[in-house]
């Protein structure tokens, strides 16, 4: 049965399509863009009306796709014409009779209990009895003994009795032969047309094609999105997540993104639930629309062409220490690391948490300096600040972090961390969250304060180790500065004036970012 009613929605889905292909080419007549002149063209094969015209001998003139199971149901016992098949037509209708048989016994019930009660019919349940009435309205609260199976959400009620489950029955086996013959009718006609379908593969890229340019130009006119611009840098201004945008009550908080040739690589930071995954999905998704030819949600957006584009995305369960997990980190970024090159743009999320925190930490720094070997554009989240640290021996590195802020509650007295989902320069000074949850949690406060100053003596110990001299600083300045200006002389499009003042711009930051001989002589 299921068979028979797959092919019969299906030749019943051909029909409702080829019937507007000559909508759809009445639409691209006046249209002179080539492609879509190509299209116009496409749609002038005359197969589409050989195959509409077979199936229209076969099948109603008014038998179209329809939304319900009730209503579909209907299309497919009448999709065969009349007097094609005689037993079908009995069948049919037996199937009607008993159909109003079924209506007119709930009407009697209504009547017999003055109730309003009305025919329903659900695809698992067949044909059942739904009324709205107060409880308060029926006698003892309760439906009469004779009705059976009863669900109630708020004041709807859904119920059978045993006479209107036995009219399902004998319901639901005309329907099966109506089925097998209309079957038997369906694969003859699918056979005739069959010589002819080849064309229907075109009209699916066409509508395919014509559908993502409709919705792309339902996009840019509806919302605020952008034009991209391609350059060599991946440059995105007040960016936001085009999905998130659709679902949430508001609109998403805007954040900032530039990746160049001489800074192509963030290491971004933040506590749980900041904002990093979906910041990062954010980017993967705005890159691959602008390269389909959509319009990007941004005020303004440039972007590098990627040839390949590599998400590594992890999640909660990657906090948990098992060795499935690990393996499937270590599959994900060898894959990553043994096929990008300079032109790929890298996603990686949570690297290295389903192992020991010092081999998590290991693996992370060996992956990044391997990758910063390319001139790839990588986005890298990690709650490991320890990689924070590795901008000091990389000038292209950049760290950025998601803040948030401290609200302390007046009734509970309790300090509570508010999201902002801002992204902000440098890492994140959220160092010990996870002192902070068992802060809230019911450990006893001895333990905490020795975490905390455990935890404290490590960092002062790491971060003595990491700490940047001024030479590095200096050469971390000159290798910014000489980044801009080799952007600048690809991109510049500034007149003169504008361009002095741009580069003296350029200048201030570099003289601000070199540490004073006053400050040289004072650290050493």
């Amino acid at each position: 049965v299921k068979t028979a009613e797959s092919k019969i929605t299906n030749l019943i889905c051909l029909k409702h399509t080829l019937e507007l292909v000559e909508p759809l080419k009445s639409a691209l007549r006046s249209c002179n863009t080539p492609l879509l002149k190509a299209y116009y063209s496409s749609l002038e094969d005359t197969r589409f009306g050989i195959i509409l015209e077979k199936i229209t001998t076969v099948i109603n003139d008014d038998t179209r796709y329809a939304k319900g199971c009730l209503n579909m149901r209907t299309q497919k016992c009448y999709a065969v014409k009349p007097n094609i098949n005689e037993f079908l037509d009995i069948a049919r209708r037996t199937y009607t009779e008993i159909v109003d048989d079924i209506a007119g016994m709930i009407t009697q019930l209504a009547e017999k209990y003055s109730l309003p009660m009305k025919t329903s019919f659900s695809s698992a349940r067949g044909f059942f009895i739904q009324m709205n009435v107060d409880a308060s309205t029926l006698p003892n609260g309760q439906l009469p003994s004779e009705f059976t199976k009863i669900t109630k959400m708020k004041s709807t009620y859904s119920f059978t009795s045993a006479d209107l489950i036995k009219m399902n029955e004998r319901c639901q086996e005309s329907l099966r032969e109506i089925y097998h013959m209309t079957y038997l009718i369906v694969c003859k006609l699918l056979n005739e047309i069959f010589e002819h379908i080849h064309c229907l593969y075109k009209l699916s890229d066409i509508v395919s094609m014509l559908d993502m340019l409709l919705s792309f130009a339902h996009a840019c006119t509806l919302s605020d999105y952008v034009r991209p611009e391609f350059t060599d840098t991946l440059a995105i201004k007040q960016g936001w997540h085009p999905i998130l945008e659709k679902i949430a009550m508001e609109k998403p908080v805007s954040n900032n993104t530039y990746l160049t040739e001489g800074n192509n690589f963030v290491i971004i930071t933040g506590p749980n639930m900041s904002g990093k995954s979906t910041y990062l999905k954010q980017i993967a998704l705005c890159q691959i629309m602008a390269q389909i030819g959509s319009y990007v949600p941004a005020e303004y957006c440039s972007f590098r062409i990627a040839e390949q584009i590599f998400t590594r995305v992890g999640t909660d369960d990657d906090i948990e220490t098992n060795a499935s997990t690990f393996m499937k980190e270590m599959k994900e970024i060898t894959y990553i690391i043994q096929n990008a090159n300079d032109k790929s743009l890298i996603i990686i999320d949570e690297l290295g948490r389903g192992t020991s925190a010092e081999e998590g930490i290991g693996i992370c720094y060996a992956a990044c300096e391997y990758l910063l070997n390319l001139k790839a554009f990588t986005l890298f989240a990690t709650h490991f600040l320890e990689l924070c640290h590795i901008d000091a021996l990389y000038p292209n590195v950049e760290n950025y972090h998601f803040e948030v802020q401290h609200v302390r509650s007046s009734a509970e007295n309790k300090e509570k961390i508010a999201y902002t989902y801002t992204l902000s320069k440098g890492y994140t000074e959220e160092k010990n969250y996870g002192l902070k949850a068992a802060e809230v949690s019911s450990l006893p406060s001895s333990v905490i304060l020795d975490a905390k100053e455990i935890t404290n003596h490590i960092a002062k110990r790491i971060l003595h180790k990491q700490k940047s001299t001024p030479e590095m600083m200096k050469q971390r300045a000159v290798y910014h500065l000489a980044m801009r200006l080799v952007q600048t002389a690809r991109n510049s499009r500034l007149d003169p004036d504008s361009l002095r003042i741009y580069l003296k711009g350029l200048k201030k930051k570099y003289e601000a970012s070199c540490p004073a001989p006053e400050q040289n002589d004072e650290q050493q």
